[in-house]
């Protein structure tokens, strides 16, 4: 079994402390995403909880495809929002990156590490090559 891992060599958290975590590991045809919120250069980007999901799906979505996946391979997300009454604004966000085609999800309301109103990680599948 072959694992690589992405990012360990400096993700950087708020105002830029190194993380001690990677952003993502891959095993098997398996990609294990980290938690992403809504963070632009070390700090959570201003803004409502649709601006904030956007950004969250986004900085995602860029490690999947740093690893050569797609959104079409992610097979289940989990969602972690400050504040219960947004969950239909995250899911009208949500909606617009998966489509027809939308993964597993677990969602609960949970308060956060970092000031900021969404996290979001995922597990994409991908057979490996041969």
């Amino acid at each position: 079994m072959s694992i690589k891992r992405y990012g360990v060599e400096g993700g950087k958290g708020q105002g830029g402390s190194h993380m001690p975590f990677a952003r993502a590991v891959e095993a098997n045809g398996w990609l294990f995403v980290s938690g992403q919120v809504p963070m632009v250069n070390g700090e959570v980007i201003v803004g409502n909880i649709v601006a904030q999901s956007h950004q969250a799906i986004k900085n995602m979505m860029a490690i999947v495809e740093e690893a050569g996946y797609g959104p079409e391979h992610i097979v289940r997300c989990g969602v972690w929002l400050d504040d219960a009454r947004d969950f239909a604004a995250f899911n009208g966000v949500f909606r617009q990156y998966f489509g027809e085609n939308p993964p597993a999800r677990a969602c609960v309301e949970t308060k956060m590490v970092v000031d900021c109103k969404v996290e979001i990680d995922c597990v994409a599948y991908k057979a490996p090559a041969k």
